[in-house]
């Protein structure tokens, strides 16, 4: 799918902040590739796709070779030069190429495995970070963090078949019935988390239940049922009505705060495929 003429606009815009960072393809000379912020490299690729841009198209393809290579060895991706490598960080490259294409390139195979070993008791990924200083509910995994991993695992050949990833699902739908901050970095479900926003950037209920409608362990759960019934009450003829945008995408056309968005509505009705509801 070519980019639709009436998202054009977007396209320009998003391409004038290329050079933003200091280098070509949002990021920096030393290759930070989520400074930018919400225009990164990462940030920028996933709204190229989901603007209709083929991955085969050669800017894209850039992207991804600029991706891979701060691919390590053992799987993990380091989004900055310096500092630590956060599982959080791999898991958002890997979501990223997983969209682009790559899930069967043996360096995200590797990826996944590097997931898989590093996963934390409780099901989910935890960031070894604790900005807002440690108490009870630093103890559990980051929830967006492992939505994160969940949507590049979709994916791959692992998808209902992981024991793994039912844990992880296990873990998601809990924070559902938890709703309060928990993790190093204090995800709750809360106000904002309730509020639906697109494109997919943070955690919140939209993201939530895309995501979890892939897999078979979320699909009839009660939990997941109430989010989309949550999701469904907040449509209006049918359509998903974006309620929480980044200020800097404001004027774009896919994303109007306020009004429905096709591209969004798109996804909702992958939903449903995903439930087999017609």
């Amino acid at each position: 799918m070519a980019i639709d003429k009436q998202y054009l606009s977007d396209f320009d815009a998003i391409l004038s902040h290329r050079y933003d960072n200091g280098a070509d393809y949002w990021t920096t000379p030393d290759k930070r590739l989520i400074k930018g912020a919400p225009f990164s490299t990462l940030d920028s690729a996933l709204y190229l796709l989901e603007l209709g841009m083929e991955p085969t198209e050669p800017l894209l393809k850039e992207c991804a070779d600029l991706i891979f290579s701060v691919w390590k060895e053992d799987g993990s991706f380091k989004l900055y030069p310096q500092g630590s490598i956060y599982p959080c960080h791999t898991a958002h490259a890997a979501d990223v190429l997983c969209h682009m294409g790559y899930v069967h390139d043996t360096r995200l195979q590797k990826t996944f495995q590097h997931l898989l070993d590093t996963q934390y008791t409780d099901g989910g990924w935890r960031c070894n970070k604790f900005s807002f200083g440690r108490g009870p509910e630093t103890q559990y995994s980051n929830p967006f963090p492992t939505l994160t991993a969940m949507n590049a695992f979709r994916f791959s050949d692992y998808l209902n078949k992981e024991p793994a990833l039912d844990r992880a699902v296990d873990f998601l739908l809990e924070h559902w019935t938890i709703r309060k901050p928990i993790g190093p970095c204090h995800y709750g479900i809360g106000t904002l988390f309730m509020q639906v926003e697109y494109p997919f950037r943070n955690y919140n209920l939209f993201v939530y239940v895309y995501v979890l409608s892939f897999y078979d362990r979320a699909k009839e759960d009660n939990r997941f049922l109430e989010a989309l019934k949550a999701l469904e009450s907040k449509m209006v003829d049918g359509q998903i009505v974006v309620e929480r945008i980044v200020p800097k995408l404001a004027k774009f056309s896919f994303c109007k705060k306020g009004e429905p968005s096709a591209l969004a509505t798109i996804r909702y009705h992958e939903i449903l495929e995903n439930l087999d509801i017609k």
